[in-house]
């Protein structure tokens, strides 16, 4: 029997398959008992510095919410600038007006060369000589610019791909109906566009949340991955838990969000689906045109 995308395995090919198996198995059981052991002799397993984390709030009240809300301010700030910002220059990069084109496309391949951790070290650098913020709320200001920078400019061409992979038909049938160029972007395309970029936004969000540790280590930013050093000194070098308990945090955190972007992008989905079979949108602003070409 054989596949669309490849041919029925020989009885060779299976056993050579078996036993690329069971090497992989053995070889994946060795490394992972090489780090237990590891850790074993290290005592970094012993109970005494797991202890904390689950029988008592002070390392959650004192180091891990705190630096979980810094971490979460950073990227919700970071965010809700850079979403809109990396619009306008994704739409600008579209623009038929050359004057308003070449200045979008400069800036977003500009910064988007640049790593975030630059920019985050210069936008410090910058606010430190030429602004009164405070040496304490400096730093937060500082990790928030730099991944605006560097975002917008991601999220700009995120949305210029979504644009650009709607059918020509949509534009034309908005302009058939006497739509400008402006109404046809606001309220067909970018609605539309929206579904088709969902992943790689909440993509880049997740990307956002882990690139806030890059303050807490070269800008004593007090983020997440920040309170692994004072929460270790303080529970006997229990460094592995600390990270690994924050690892966690990481975790829960990123699959939250992905989870609610997906709901989100089935629902989307399904309401584009049944505004498609039910006919043309009845609501103003509705990103789904109609041309029957039956009445053409």
């Amino acid at each position: 029997m054989t596949s669309v995308l490849y041919d029925a395995q020989g009885p060779r090919a299976k056993r050579r398959n078996i036993l690329y198996t069971v090497l992989f198995v053995l070889v994946a059981a060795a490394a992972v008992w090489w780090v237990y052991d590891g850790l074993a002799s290290k005592h970094q397993l012993d109970w005494i510095k797991w202890k904390p984390f689950f029988t008592s709030s002070q390392p959650w009240e004192t180091y891990l919410w705190p630096g979980l809300q810094n971490t979460l301010k950073a990227a919700f700030f970071a965010l809700i600038i850079a979403l809109p910002l990396g619009a306008l220059f994704g739409i600008g990069r579209l623009s038929d007006h050359r004057w308003l084109r070449t200045p979008s496309g400069v800036v977003v391949e500009f910064f988007r060369a640049i790593p975030v951790l630059i920019l985050m070290i210069i936008a410090n650098a910058v606010y430190s000589e030429y602004t009164n913020i405070d040496t304490d709320t400096r730093p937060l200001y500082a990790v928030i610019t730099g991944l605006v920078l560097y975002n917008a400019s991601v999220l700009a061409e995120i949305v210029r791909a979504g644009i650009l992979t709607l059918p020509r038909g949509q534009t034309d049938a908005a302009k058939a109906i006497g739509m400008r160029k402006g109404q046809t972007m606001v309220f067909v395309l970018l609605p539309q566009a929206v579904t088709a970029m969902l992943p790689a936004i909440v993509s880049q969000l997740v990307v956002i949340v882990k690139d806030t540790a890059l303050g807490g280590a070269m800008m004593t930013f007090p983020e997440l991955l920040a309170s692994v050093r004072p929460m270790s000194a303080n529970y006997g070098a229990n460094t592995i838990a600390c990270f690994t308990i924050i690892a966690v945090i990481y975790i829960a955190v990123n699959f939250s969000l992905t989870s609610f972007a997906s709901r989100l992008e089935r629902r989307l989905r399904r309401r584009k689906k049944s505004d498609g079979e039910g006919g043309a949108p009845t609501t103003v602003g509705e990103p789904v045109l109609v041309m029957d070409s039956t009445s053409a």
